[in-house]
C-alpha cells in the first residue's frame, strides 16, 4: 500500500513537473523614461543547446500587465508547457493598461509601438540566445494585444515573419463592437487618451485601424492566423478583416469557435496559434535543434 503510494505521488510529480525556465527582467524604456518588466519563458533545451531560439512575443490584453498569461491562465503551467514541446523561447513584456502597443499621438509618455519594435526586441537578444531576423520572431496577443499583433506587424515586416489575433480589438473607432452603453463610454475615454477625440481626429482613428490595414498585409506578405469566439464582443470586427483578406487575396487562417472574451477561450487558442508558428519557422529554417 505504501509503495503503490509512493508511486502515485512520483508520477503526480513528474506530470506536474516542468523543466522551462521562467525568467523576468527589467526592460527600462529610453523612449518613455520609464522601466517596465517582462516575463521570458525558456525552454529546458535552452540551457543544454549553444543554438540560437526563435522568440514568440506574447502580448497581453487591455487593462492587463506582463505576467498575465503566466498567472491568469486556468492552466497555470500553459506557456511552459509549450515553450517545452514547441522548443522556442516565449517573450511578454508590458503593454500597460491602455496603450494599444501604438505611439500616441497625444500622449508622449504612451509610446509602445517604439518601445516593443526597438528598446523590446533589442534586450531580449542582448540577453539570450535568439534568431536576431525577422524569419525567427513571430508575435500574438489576446483583444488588445492582438490588436497590437496585427498592428506592429503591419508596420514592422522587416521584424516579423508571422503575426497572430486572439480576439482582436482590431479597430479603436470601435464600430460593430457589442457593448453595454456604459463600457463602450469607459473604453471610449481611453481610447481618447492615446488618439484623442475620435469626433475631432476621424482620420487618426482610421489610420491606426488594423482592418484599414488589410493591403498592407497582403503587401508584407506575413503568414497570419486570428480568431474570435462567436459570443465574443469583438466578433464583428475580426469578421470584417477576414472578409477584407479574403477580398483582397492574403493568404490567412482565419477560424471561430464557441466561446467569449475569457482566459478559457484564450487557453484554447494559443496552442493552435504556436503549431502554426511553428510550420512557419520550419519552412524559414528557423527551429532549433
Amino acid at each position: 500500500m505504501i509503495r503503490t503510494l509512493i508511486i502515485i505521488l512520483s508520477l503526480i510529480s513528474t506530470l506536474t513537473s516542468f523543466a522551462a525556465k521562467v525568467d523576468s527582467l527589467d526592460i527600462p524604456s529610453a523612449v518613455m523614461k520609464k522601466n517596465f518588466r517582462a516575463v521570458v519563458v525558456l525552454p529546458e533545451s535552452y540551457a543544454k543547446s549553444k543554438a540560437n531560439y526563435p522568440v514568440l512575443y506574447l502580448l497581453h490584453g487591455g487593462y492587463g500587465h506582463f505576467n498575465d498569461w503566466i498567472t491568469k491562465t486556468p492552466d497555470k503551467h500553459l506557456i511552459q508547457r509549450l515553450a517545452d514541446h514547441y522548443n522556442l523561447i516565449i517573450a511578454m513584456p508590458e503593454g500597460e493598461i491602455f496603450s494599444y502597443y501604438l505611439d500616441s499621438p497625444v500622449n508622449k509618455e504612451s509610446q509602445f509601438e517604439t518601445y516593443l519594435t526597438k528598446e523590446v526586441i533589442s534586450k531580449i537578444d542582448n540577453t539570450y540566445r535568439t534568431i536576431r531576423d525577422r524569419k525567427g520572431r513571430v508575435l500574438t496577443g489576446l483583444s488588445m494585444g492582438g490588436y497590437g499583433s496585427l498592428l506592429l506587424a503591419a508596420r514592422h515586416p522587416d521584424l516579423y515573419c508571422a503575426a497572430g489575433s486572439m480576439s482582436g480589438a482590431l479597430n479603436p473607432d470601435m464600430q460593430s463592437w457589442k457593448l453595454p452603453p456604459e463600457m463602450a463610454k469607459g473604453i471610449k475615454l481611453e481610447f481618447e487618451k492615446i488618439l484623442g477625440p475620435i469626433e475631432q481626429v476621424p482620420d487618426t482613428y482610421a489610420t491606426f485601424s488594423v482592418i484599414n490595414l488589410a493591403d498592407k498585409l497582403k503587401t508584407n506578405g506575413q503568414k497570419l492566423i486570428f480568431d474570435c469566439g462567436v459570443d465574443d464582443f469583438l466578433i464583428e470586427p475580426n469578421r470584417e478583416l477576414h472578409r477584407r483578406l479574403v477580398f483582397n487575396q492574403t493568404p490567412h487562417d482565419y477560424s471561430e469557435r464557441p466561446g467569449g472574451h475569457s482566459w478559457e477561450y484564450w487557453q484554447n487558442s494559443l496552442p493552435n496559434h504556436i503549431l502554426f508558428f511553428q510550420n512557419v519557422l520550419k519552412e524559414n529554417g528557423s527551429l532549433s535543434q
